[in-house]
């Protein structure tokens, strides 16, 4: 089981999982995602972070500033943005692999496998978390069957890995097709209400084991 209760209080949930982190901008989604990912790593999991948004540099900086010294070596980002942006070295490294863009949705599940393969079967990591920052973005460049069909083949590949899936997306920026089609590859989501007179945001959660 993954112990989310760092985050979310004695919510447990199986190994396979995929959850979804949804609500409007500035409710504190991506510190959340990035939350459920320290706490793993803080208790010995692997965490790999998928991001279409922010380069692995960023990514790196705000994974290492939320766990412990000793537990950012079991990192590994795909970024998907620097090769686009033209900005930066792009050499793969241990802990970085380069998609081309967003849209390079083949590209990023092999970075993906190749992450996965190596946690498990070279480091011994039986527990890894994955993080996808952010779906609202692969729905910029692509349609949503197009990502509907990669969520599906990812979804599937954290399933198989016996891995946790973490996937982010602002639910304003999409109709309510739109949100109940994706929701549909999910087993759990997490949505964040903004509050009107200041207060944190509300976490409502469906599916989480607790």
């Amino acid at each position: 089981m993954y112990d989310l209760a760092d985050v979310i209080p004695d919510a447990e949930i199986d190994p396979g999982t995929n959850l979804l982190v949804a609500g409007p901008p500035l409710t504190g989604k991506r510190q959340i995602a990035f939350d459920i990912l320290a706490s793993g790593a803080n208790h010995g999991d692997g965490s790999i972070v998928v991001t279409t948004k922010d380069s692995a540099d960023k990514v790196l900086e705000t994974f290492t500033d939320s766990v412990d010294a000793s537990a950012d070596s079991n990192i590994g980002v795909v970024d998907c943005v620097t090769k686009q942006r033209g900005i930066g070295t792009v050499d793969d490294d241990p802990r970085i692999k380069y998609a081309s863009s967003p849209v390079d949705m083949t590209g990023i599940g092999i970075k993906l496998s190749e992450f996965l393969q190596e946690f498990y079967e070279d480091r011994g990591l039986t527990e890894n978390r994955v993080l996808l920052h952010s779906v609202s973005t692969l729905l910029m460049y692509s349609n949503l069957q197009t990502v509907f069909r990669f969520l599906h083949v990812f979804t599937g590949r954290i399933q198989s890995a016996d891995a946790m899936g973490v996937y982010v997306i602002d639910s304003t920026a999409h109709d309510d097709q739109t949100m109940n089609t994706l929701k549909q590859l999910f087993d759990a989501v997490i949505e964040l209400e903004e509050r009107t007179d200041g207060e944190e945001p509300e976490i409502r959660t469906a599916g989480l084991s607790t």
